[in-house]
C-alpha cells in the first residue's frame, strides 16, 4: 500500500481550510515545506521499509493535510521526496479504486445526502485498502490500493491470511474491494482513537514474509462488490452468501441526517472489532465499474469522526507568573477544533516541561482533551524550519512573597494576586473580576496591591471602561471590603496555610509568633512555620498591614 497516495486520493477534492496563508517569505516558505516533505518522508519510509509508525495516523494524515495546504499557497518549488519511495506499484487493478470525498461538518452531510436517494451507512474502517480478485471461484490476485490504478501485488500475503478465503462459490469472476485491518475485539473508537492499527496491517503486508501469529491479526471488511449487482440490496445478499456476513450487517439503509448522525455516533462510541475513522455514506446505485476512476467519485463520500487528536501550530509562547510565583508556560496556538471545542491555548503545567520539549512558535504540536474537556499538549509532532529564540522567567527571581507592585517584571503575579484578593478564595468582592482589576491597572489606577481602597466613586465614574452605575457598584463593593473578617483578610494577602492554628483578632500577636510557636501547631511542619514567620516579617506585608490599619480595618 501507498500511505501517502491513499491519502491524497482520500483528500483529493477537500476544501482549504478556514485557517490564512502563513505570512511567510519565500525563502522561509521554502524552508517549511521543505522542513514538512522530509518529516513525511522519514514516517513513509518507516512505514512502508520498517513496518512502524512514528506517530498516529491520524496526526499523519493532518501532516500530509497540512502540506496540501501549504502547497496552495506556496506552489512548491521544493522537489518533493515522495517519488524516492518508489512507484505505486506494478499490478493493475482490474477496477480503479476510488478515493472518497470528505464531508467537513453535518452542512456538508445534509447537502450531499439532499440530493441523492436509495442511502447507506457503514463504518469506515481505519485499515489499509485491498483488491480481492476471483476467478473460477478461486482467488487470483490480492492489490494493494496504490494509486487506485496500480498497486503492490499482495496475493503471497493474502494465502497466508485466514480472513481472506481462498475459494469462493461462484465460477464466474468476482472483484471485491474492502480493507484489511487490525483485529481489536470490543474496541471503542470514542475511548482508544486509532493508534497505529492502520500502520500495522500496513507493516505486516509490506513485508516479504507473513508470520502465522502476525496473519491471524488481520482481518477483512469487504465495502463493496465492484462488479456485483447494480442494487445495494442484492449486492449485500450476494456479499452474506458468500460468506462476508459483516458486510451486509454494517452497511445499513438510512432516510436522513438524523440517521445519518445516530450511527455515526454508535459505531463512534459502541464495540466493533477494528479502528474506524468514520462513517462512508453510499447511494445504492452507482454507474457501472468499467467506469470508475482513481479519483472520489460523486455515489460515495465520507464523514470522520471528532479528532482525538489535532495538529496544531505554535503561535507563541507566553509565561504566566501565578501568585505564589509558580512559573506556568503558555502556548497560544492557531486555533484547532476538538469535540466541538475550539482551542486556542494550552498549559505546559510547569517550566520544566516546556524546557524538555523546547517548544517555540512555528513547531507543530499534537493536542487533545483530558477527560474529554482539558486542552492538552501531547508532545511535539515536528519543529519549524526557523526556531526562534524564546527568554523564560528567572524561577529564583519569582517566589511567594515576591511582586507587590506592578513594577518591570510583576505584571503577571501581581495581576494574580489582584485576582486571589477578590476572588472567592479572598474578599469575595462582589462584581469584581480580572476584567475589572485589568481596566484599573491600564488606568495607572493599582500602584499596589490595596490602592482600590481609596478610590472614589467619582474617580472611578472617569475611569475607562466604568460608566456612572458601574463606578457607584464598584465602589460600594470596595468600601465593603473594610468590614470583612480578619482572616479573611489574612487569606487574602496570601497567608499560608495555618492549619488548626488560631488566628485571633490581632495582627500583632500572630507577627510575634516565632517558627517554633508555629511548629507547634497541628498542620504546621517546620517548613510551614518558617513561611508564617516570613510573610508576617516581610517589608511588602507590613506595608499593606499599616494600609488596612489606617483604613480601619479590624485586627490590624
Amino acid at each position: 500500500m501507498q500511505r501517502w497516495i491513499a491519502l491524497s486520493l482520500y483528500c483529493l477534492t477537500c476544501p482549504i481550510l478556514a485557517a490564512p496563508c502563513p505570512d511567510w517569505s519565500a525563502s522561509r516558505a521554502d524552508a517549511e515545506l521543505a522542513s514538512l516533505q522530509h518529516q513525511l518522508k522519514d514516517w513513509d519510509l518507516a512505514y512502508h521499509r520498517q513496518g512502524r509508525s512514528p506517530v498516529s495516523d491520524e496526526l499523519y494524515d493532518q501532516a500530509r493535510e497540512r502540506l496540501q495546504d501549504w502547497q496552495q499557497c506556496f506552489p512548491p518549488r521544493v522537489p518533493d521526496p515522495r517519488a524516492d519511495l518508489g512507484p505505486p506499484g506494478p499490478q493493475p487493478h482490474p477496477i480503479a479504486h476510488t478515493g472518497l470525498h470528505k464531508l467537513r461538518d453535518e452542512q456538508a452531510v445534509q447537502q450531499w445526502l439532499h440530493s441523492r436517494s436509495e442511502l447507506w451507512i457503514q463504518p469506515k474502517v481505519d485499515g489499509v485498502a485491498v483488491t480481492l480478485h476471483y476467478r473460477d471461484g478461486r482467488l487470483l490476485r490480492a492489490i494493494s490500493r496504490g494509486d487506485g490504478q496500480r498497486g503492490q501485488d499482495w496475493t503471497a500475503q493474502a494465502r497466508l491470511i485466514a480472513a481472506i478465503p481462498q475459494q469462493l462459490p461462484r465460477s464466474d469472476e468476482l472483484i471485491l474491494q474492502g480493507e484489511l485491518y487490525w483485529r481489536l475485539p470490543g474496541h471503542v473508537q470514542a475511548q482508544a482513537g486509532s493508534g497505529t492499527a492502520r500502520s500495522q496491517v500496513a507493516g505486516a503486508m509490506s513485508r516479504s514474509q507473513l508470520d502465522a501469529a502476525t496473519a491471524a491479526q488481520i482481518g477483512l471488511f469487504v465495502w463493496d462488490w465492484a462488479n456485483g449487482p447494480s442494487g445495494m440490496t442484492e449486492r449485500l445478499q450476494g456479499l452474506r452468501a458468500l460468506g462476508f456476513a459483516d458486510s451486509a450487517e454494517l452497511t445499513l439503509a438510512i432516510a436522513d441526517l438524523a440517521q445519518a448522525r445516530h450511527w455515526r455516533q454508535h459505531w463512534y462510541r459502541h464495540p466493533l472489532p477494528f479502528a474506524s475513522d468514520g462513517v462512508v455514506l453510499r447511494q445504492g446505485s452507482r454507474p457501472p465499474a468499467s467506469s470508475w476512476a482513481a479519483e472520489p467519485p460523486q455515489w460515495a463520500a465520507a464523514w470522520k469522526y471528532p479528532l482525538s487528536q489535532a495538529l496544531a501550530e505554535v503561535r507563541a509562547v507566553h509565561f504566566q507568573i501565578g501568585r505564589s510565583g509558580r512559573i506556568t508556560p503558555v502556548v497560544q496556538l492557531q486555533p484547532v477544533r476538538l469535540e466541538q471545542r475550539r482551542i486556542r491555548r494550552v498549559s505546559l503545567g510547569s517550566l520544566q516541561r516546556w524546557q524538555a520539549l523546547d517548544i517555540r512558535p512555528g513547531d507543530q504540536v499534537a493536542i487533545s482533551l483530558a477527560g474529554l474537556t482539558i486542552p492538552r499538549l501531547d508532545g511535539v509532532v515536528w519543529r519549524g524550519a526557523e526556531r526562534p529564540a524564546l527568554a523564560s522567567p528567572d524561577p529564583a527571581a519569582y517566589h511567594a512573597l515576591s511582586c507587590w507592585q506592578p513594577s518591570p517584571g510583576c505584571a503577571s503575579q501581581f495581576s494574580a494576586r489582584l485576582a486571589w484578593l477578590g476572588g472567592k478564595q479572598g474578599l469575595q468582592l462582589a462584581g469584581v473580576g480580572p476584567g475589572t482589576w485589568a481596566k484599573l491597572q491600564q488606568a495607572g489606577k493599582l500602584p499596589d496591591l490595596l490602592a482600590w481602597l481609596a478610590l472614589e466613586e467619582a474617580e472611578l465614574a472617569r475611569t475607562p471602561g466604568f460608566a456612572a452605575t458601574s463606578a457607584r457598584t464598584l465602589q460600594q463593593s470596595f468600601a465593603g471590603a473594610r468590614r470583612r473578617p480578619f482572616a479573611q483578610w489574612l487569606r487574602a494577602l496570601g497567608l499560608p496555610a495555618s492549619g488548626a492554628a488560631p488566628l485571633g483578632n490581632d495582627w500583632d500577636a500572630l507577627a510575634a509568633r516565632d517558627a517554633q510557636a508555629w511548629d507547634g501547631f497541628a498542620g504546621i511542619g517546620r517548613g510551614r512555620a518558617e513561611q508564617l514567620v516570613a510573610f508576617f516579617q516581610h517589608p511588602d506585608v507590613q506595608a499593606l498591614r499599616q494600609r488596612l490599619q489606617a483604613a480601619g480595618v479590624a485586627g490590624f
